[in-house]
């Protein structure tokens, strides 16, 4: 790592910046170059980085002047304002929203995955990160189709609140303090009460189609992901806001391109450093979300086939949705690109 790199975190009072600084302090990542950016209503908080705090100044382009890395954990609409103007200041820029995940011309990347494209030489200075749901789909397909090819992939995301942020997590502590006090909560984040509820409806819908933009990012970011594996699954299903705080957990039914026994499944799986496969549900081991908090690996279990259709392999995954599929990714991709393009 670049030991002069100079390094902005820039939305760090949210929900993923919390969780990108403690991702810097565990690779012991100095105070003195890190620097703190938010919007004008946080100016001043003071954040705890191990024994020391630092203090959030308002994102400008005086802020992002002499930084080298930037690392936008902001909803889509301040990142396609903040990203041209740290790559102005001269800065590389990684984005975590779906700002910039359908322009051709901006890498989508997800470490791990298709980190060779930070190496190679494209125009600009910003690079995109796939959703968590995309995350978790891509990291579990990949040694599936490696092993036995994959023609199709059907998802069924149940979404926590906290892929809207501090208002979602809460929106969902306010309507449950108040169902449990017998009172009925607006709602205001989501489109309806999530609190004791289910909602299939995760962020709006497209213009003139019956899929969110949630979901019709899963089958883009996963369409340009694979193709520089030479295989592009078809990828689509549903989201549903689910009463849950940190965690997604996704059903997912892959048709194979060759059947295979689901120990063999099993077995390309294990085989993934990115995956931690608990599949014993005798015993009650399965994938949770109160499991994968804190974990950058992604969980899976419960596989199962069916004799009529060898072809398709049903299980369950969870990912921490803050973590593996933002801050981690955030962190991990801005550290290669700051090497590769220095």
């Amino acid at each position: 790592m670049n030991e002069n790199l100079r390094i902005a975190v820039v939305g760090a009072t949210g929900v993923v910046g919390t969780e990108v600084l403690s991702t810097l302090l565990l690779r012991d990542f100095p105070a003195e170059q890190l620097t703190v950016l938010a919007s004008g209503r946080s100016e001043g908080e003071e954040l705890p980085y191990g024994e020391e705090t630092l203090e959030v100044e308002p994102v400008s382009a005086e802020t992002l002047r002499g930084i080298g890395l930037v690392l936008l954990a902001t909803p889509a609409d301040a990142s396609r304002t903040l990203a041209p103007l740290a790559q102005s200041a001269g800065a590389w820029v990684v984005d975590v929203s779906s700002a910039f995940r359908a322009d051709g011309t901006v890498p989508l990347v997800l470490p791990g995955f298709n980190s060779e494209a930070l190496g190679t030489p494209f125009k600009g200075r910003i690079v995109s990160l796939p959703s968590a749901v995309t995350t978790a789909v891509a990291t579990i397909v990949e040694p599936l189709r490696q092993a036995f090819g994959v023609a199709q992939v059907q998802v069924t995301a149940l979404m926590g609140v906290s892929s809207s942020g501090q208002r979602g997590l809460k929106e969902l502590e306010l309507q449950t303090s108040a169902l449990l006090s017998g009172r009925e909560p607006e709602a205001h984040v989501f489109p309806h009460r999530v609190g004791f509820n289910l909602v299939p409806q995760v962020g709006p819908f497209m213009a003139n189609s019956p899929w969110t933009e949630e979901e019709a990012g899963w089958t883009l970011e996963c369409a340009r992901l694979f193709a520089s594996k030479g295989e592009v699954p078809v990828v689509a299903g549903t989201a549903v806001q689910v009463p849950t705080f940190f965690g997604h957990g996704l059903s997912l039914h892959v048709r194979l391109k060759k059947p295979a026994p689901v120990d063999q499944a099993r077995a390309a799986l294990k085989g993934s450093p990115a995956l931690k496969v608990l599949d014993t549900p005798t015993e009650k081991v399965y994938p949770l979300p109160s499991l994968v908090t804190a974990d950058p690996t992604v969980h899976v279990g419960r596989l199962r086939s069916f004799p009529q259709a060898p072809e398709w392999l049903t299980l369950f995954a969870t990912v921490d949705n803050a973590g593996r599929g933002a801050a981690l990714n955030l962190v991990e991709a801005g550290l290669r690109l700051a090497e590769s393009g220095a």
